[in-house]
């Protein structure tokens, strides 16, 4: 997408399509105001005169005959104190389709051109009343599926996500001068590079990547769901399970073992957290006689799929296996970077007091950041607790912290990261000065890329590209 024309004044209806009580359009340029009171004017009056800054007036508003279009309220925000920093004119009409195209095609009479998608907030990132994160962030708070995903995106919108950037990048100008201080004055007494100052200095940003990336990771999940992958051996109710999550039988379920071949992917949401939820093929030895070609290849895709996965629900049939042996025969073939959800399944079928004695030693036998539940997926006992677990992963009670984040954004800090590990083995093993220096650059210019400090022209396009029309 092109750069407007800060010359050119743009018009957009402002808020959802559809039928409404109060439907606005919005103006934004240098001609708004005039193109207003152009509105505003009875036929033959040189001028009705805007009401005062950021204050509602009631108005009637006409066509280019002095007809009346509509009646409704007059808002003007005078550059720079408006969104966009240009000037901004707002009139609150009525919410029908027709009405609001009439006035929309008003101002267009008037010198006015329709905005493009995202146009007003490209204005308002282009005039520096937001940095690029602020830009997305309203985006994100408009389509916040949850509380939670809405509070995230407020929090960056408000500045916290851009803050927390801005502090590593400082912190990262700091090393750079340090380290341009070595190269630049070799013949000083004292050795920089061997500094154990510096060595803190780095193994404390180190530290704040990962606590930024944390709260990135975690804001992504929020805003663009959390992909799971149900896996496990055949017959161990991984498709009942899926049936179970969705709502309905998106799945075929029988008593043969290897019913499902291929990948099955369903979408849900709960309480209004998107759950991206994929059932694969059955696990087992491709050695094994039963695994022909095709469910080899099924196996194979679950492979890939739980490798790109945010969590795995690794499926145990609780009545044939209580001691949850098919996990302990995949652990090692199972991504060392996702986490694992062990679901205890058909505990229908098993005396209670056994489920309950198998949980407790099964949960002894697991590592850092998984779990262990106890499920039914044909009737339903222990659904509740797996639904309030997953929005618990997917940050539903997400903590204070959390900000609006997306898959860009974590692409470019963990770029970053990179770059500052390589600085500090460079530093380590070799007191490379020069190269590690250019590791830190490349580390800064990466984060500049999240704020849009440093940017390209197709970028922006495509970010503000996504955004709905009058924003």
């Amino acid at each position: 997408m092109d750069q407007p024309a800060q010359t050119e004044t743009i018009v957009a209806v402002a808020t959802a399509p559809g039928r409404g009580g109060v439907g606005i359009v919005r103006l934004s340029g240098p001609a708004a105001r005039q193109i207003g009171e152009a509105m505003i004017a009875t036929t033959g009056a040189a001028t009705a005169g805007l009401p005062a800054p950021r204050v509602a007036t009631l108005a009637k508003f006409h066509d280019g005959t002095g007809a009346v279009l509509d009646e409704g309220l007059v808002l003007s925000f005078p550059a720079p104190h408006s969104y966009t920093g240009e000037d901004v004119l707002e009139l609150h009409g009525h919410g029908g389709p027709v009405v609001l195209e009439a006035l929309v095609a008003r101002a267009i009479e008037l010198g006015a051109r329709r905005a493009n998608p995202g146009e007003f907030t490209l204005r308002a990132f282009l005039n520096e009343k937001l940095d690029l994160v602020q830009a997305e962030a309203v985006a994100d708070l408009i389509d916040a599926g949850s509380l939670a995903a809405a509070r995230a995106a407020v929090r960056s919108l408000q500045g916290e996500f851009s803050r927390r950037v801005h502090e590593l990048t400082e912190a990262l100008i700091e090393l750079r001068i340090w380290i341009e201080a070595a190269i630049d004055f070799p013949e000083e007494e004292i050795d920089f590079l061997a500094d154990r100052a510096l060595a803190s200095r780095l193994t404390a940003l180190r530290e704040r990547f990962a606590s930024v990336l944390r709260s990135a990771e975690q804001g992504r999940v929020l805003r663009d769901g959390m992909t799971v992958v149900i896996a496990g051996r055949p017959n161990a109710g991984k498709s009942s399970l899926l049936n179970a999550l969705a709502g309905h039988d998106a799945a075929i379920v029988t008593p043969l073992a290897g019913t499902t071949r291929d990948v099955l992917r369903e979408r849900i949401a709960i309480d209004g957290m998107p759950l991206h939820v994929i059932d694969t093929a059955g696990l087992r030895s491709l050695e094994d006689d039963a695994a022909d070609v095709v469910e080899a290849e099924g196996i194979r895709r679950a492979r890939i799929e739980m490798a790109r996965a945010d969590r795995i629900l690794f499926v145990i049939d609780t009545h044939t296996d209580p001691q949850a042996q098919a996990w302990q025969d995949e652990r090692a073939n199972l991504p060392v970077d996702v986490a694992v959800t062990l679901l205890l399944n058909k505990i229908d079928a098993v005396a209670p007091e056994h489920a309950a004695q198998s949980e407790a030693q099964i949960r002894a036998r697991m590592r850092a950041g998984d779990a262990v539940l106890a499920i039914s997926a044909r009737t339903g006992a222990g659904m509740e607790t797996l639904r309030h677990h997953l929005k618990s992963c997917m940050g539903y009670d997400a903590a204070a912290g959390t900000v609006s984040a997306r898959a860009r954004h974590l692409d470019a800090l963990r770029r970053a990261e990179t770059h500052a590990e390589e600085a500090v083995r460079q530093l380590v093993e070799a007191r490379a000065g020069e190269l590690v220096a250019e590791e830190l650059r490349r580390a800064q210019q990466a984060l500049n890329e999240i704020t849009g400090e440093f940017h390209a022209d197709d970028l922006l396009g495509r970010i503000f590209g996504s955004f709905c029309i009058g924003k």
